[in-house]
């Protein structure tokens, strides 16, 4: 069997509210193969915040979403499928490793910031959409203002002045005006002067980024200058400053915080990194203090932003980790009891990697195909090749450390290696992939152990 490019289908997927858990299932297995157990779990959990926001709001406040811890290996779907549930649900999400906090004291970021960098992912996810909706009277006023700059209006209106105006507007919108010179004031984003970072007072660092954000629009937001500029970028300029006056941003945050509360998510990667008991020295020491900063804002609790108070009670938190060293019941029991759901993702097989390969929407086969049709030329991987690049990724993760699916991508690389760097000056612009030519490819590096450690 040979496998081509696919056509591109219309993304016509259902609303939230439709979706049954095992629909929910259906659209994640499009995306990651197997873990079937952490695939249930998830959807059972975005259900349950369906649910939720169908009850009274009295006993609503009172259900708490159900944290999800994952255990496994690195490179098997954790964070595909914290990112894909996200998406699926229209959801602010963060991923944050856990290592990156430490206990006060010690060099880090407070842990409090992953909220604020949630409100901030939020903030720009519904100023996008609000975009969106705008875009249409956005681009009819910049137009509008642009043909003013064109032909100034005359005191007096006349027939033919309007239809030397409509035909100028349809020379506009067939891009014949576009490398025309235009003057137009622009807002002058220079600071008249310096700022150091010594005004803003106090130790926390994002308490002083949000001065500086704050401060500058007031500072430079009413300055601007006249500037020449061709007709095509002054109409990109002037369709921003449309949307920017026709998007209410009150709203916006309004909307995003309520939105971080309802249905924010959290993926707290690399937790097992911070399970520990105190009493080593060195970083060890600050693992037990890092969970206990951690647990109030998993717990509930309510956190202040720029933006204003975000309470964190119906936030979803997905942890996850490996737990090679470490085991879940080294967290302390108060951050365990409030991850209630626990599922195992099973390590990857060499059947795995094949499906892998060309099973998911943006499959790796899928990519490189696409990748090289951009240079003309036509390329397929046969049965044997997919098999043989999955049972040497399932050698080498046996030999080596097992990093997962992460491997095939390395595999990927070198076996196209050659016809990637060829590729523009190819004259044979059609291109198959076998079994012979994978091995081709690899089998030096292979051979040699030492240099397969660093080069696969």
């Amino acid at each position: 069997m040979v496998i081509y490019l696919p056509a591109q289908a219309n993304d016509d997927r259902p609303l939230l509210d439709e979706l049954t858990p095992r629909e929910v299932v259906r659209e994640l297995d499009k995306h990651v193969i197997g873990q079937a157990d952490a695939k249930r779990a998830i959807a059972v959990s975005l259900r349950n915040r369906v649910r939720r926001q169908k009850l009274e709001p009295e006993l609503a406040e009172d259900v708490m979403p159900k944290n999800i811890l994952m255990i496994g290996p690195t490179g098997v779907g954790k964070t595909e499928l914290a990112r894909r549930l996200a998406k699926l649900a229209n959801s602010p999400f963060l991923k944050v490793e856990a290592s990156k906090f430490t206990e006060v004291g010690y060099v880090g970021r407070d842990v409090e910031s992953m909220i604020r960098d949630l409100v901030e992912i939020s903030i720009e996810m519904v100023r996008e959409e609000r975009l969106d909706e705008v875009a249409d009277r956005a681009e009819k006023a910049a137009e509008d203002r642009l043909m003013d700059l064109l032909m100034p209006a005359t005191p007096e209106a006349s027939e033919s002045n309007e239809r030397t105006r409509e035909k100028l507007r349809e020379r506009l919108r067939a891009g014949k005006l576009d490398d025309r010179m235009v003057d137009i004031d622009v807002k002058d984003r220079t600071p008249a002067f310096e700022i150091t970072a010594n005004f803003a007072g106090g130790n926390n660092m994002d308490d002083m980024d949000s001065g500086f954000k704050e401060m500058l629009p007031a500072l430079f937001g009413g300055r601007s200058k006249r500037k020449k500029m061709r007709v095509a970028d002054a109409l990109d300029y002037l369709i921003q400053e449309e949307e920017q006056k026709l998007v209410d941003m009150d709203q916006v945050t309004r909307v995003a915080l309520e939105r971080v509360e309802r249905n924010g998510i959290i993926f707290l990667d690399e937790i097992d990194k911070i399970a520990g008991r105190e009493g080593g020295s060195g970083p060890d020491v600050s693992r037990e203090g890092v969970q206990r900063d951690i647990l109030p804002i998993v717990e509930g609790t309510t956190v202040n932003t720029r933006y204003g108070f975000v309470r964190t009670e119906h936030i979803l938190f997905i942890a996850a980790g490996a737990f090679h060293v470490s085991k879940p019941s080294d967290l302390i029991p108060e951050l365990q009891g409030r991850f209630p759901i626990r599922v195992e993702l099973k390590a990857l097989t060499e059947a795995d990697f094949i499906r892998i390969m060309k099973e998911p929407k943006s499959a790796l086969v899928t990519q490189y195909i696409a990748l090289m049709d951009t240079e003309g030329i036509k390329m397929s991987f046969t049965d044997d090749a997919l098999v043989e690049m999955a049972r040497i990724a399932t050698q080498l993760n046996q030999m080596h450390e097992n990093i997962g699916a992460r491997r095939l991508h390395t595999i990927m690389e070198k076996v196209l290696e050659e016809i990637s760097f060829e590729g523009p000056d190819l004259k044979k612009k059609v291109v198959k992939i076998d079994g012979a030519y994978v091995k081709k490819q690899l089998a030096p590096i292979i051979k040699d152990q030492d240099l397969s450690k660093y080069i696969l």
